[in-house]
């Protein structure tokens, strides 16, 4: 099956969110467009802490395109970035009007989704430390939330890029390919691989 993913950066984005999603869903055999958010168009991002990525393109000139997923990665500065886009918001309503999957981690949930109230009656996780920023009957503590009702998946930060990106995987392809995945990686004992063995959500 054919699986093509939007995944947007923008100066400040946290660079293991956005290169973890990106690694492990060519890993998984999709096809992986990276969209530069800034504001002057660049191509070249400096992520949060200095690591320089290059988009494939502008998401003005890729927003159009028909992709079965949006990935937004984290960083203050670069969902502050995405918070500010009216393209990259109307991205993602369109996106989420259209049935696809949109996946959001860190800062991203808070900053963006939250921000402009694009999920109304989702649960969602994020970066604990702004958890004030999402109303309370819909914040969850999990590392990794999946809110099937609007095909929202949303994560916590870094340390559960992987588990955050593997579900993606799931619900793109199949538990199977997630499984197969995560046997690549040395997932740490413990965390859920995609295996039949403690089968969860």
């Amino acid at each position: 099956m054919s699986v093509s993913v939007l995944v947007c950066l923008a100066p400040g984005s946290e660079e293991i969110e956005a290169v973890t999603a990106i690694d492990l869903l060519v890993r998984a055999g999709a096809k992986v467009t990276t969209a530069s958010v800034a504001g002057d168009g660049a191509l070249e991002i400096t992520c949060s802490r200095g690591v320089r990525l290059l988009a494939d393109a502008a998401l003005v000139d890729v927003a159009d395109n028909d992709f079965d997923a949006i990935v937004l990665p984290g960083g203050v500065k670069g969902a502050e970035c995405f918070r500010d886009s009216p393209l990259l918001v109307e991205t993602v309503r369109q996106m989420h009007f259209a049935g696809k999957v949109v996946a959001a981690i860190c800062a991203a949930p808070a900053l963006v989704l939250e921000y402009h109230d694009l999920f109304p009656i989702a649960n969602i996780t994020g970066f604990p430390g702004l958890k004030d920023k999402i109303a309370a009957n819909k914040w969850s503590d999990r590392r990794v939330m999946h809110d099937p009702r609007v095909n929202l998946l949303t994560s916590q930060g870094p340390g559960s890029s992987m588990e955050f990106t593997l579900k993606l995987i799931e619900l793109l392809f199949d538990r199977a390919k997630a499984a197969e995945i995560a046997a690549q990686l040395v997932m740490s004992p413990g965390i859920y691989n995609f295996t039949d063995e403690g089968a969860r959500e």
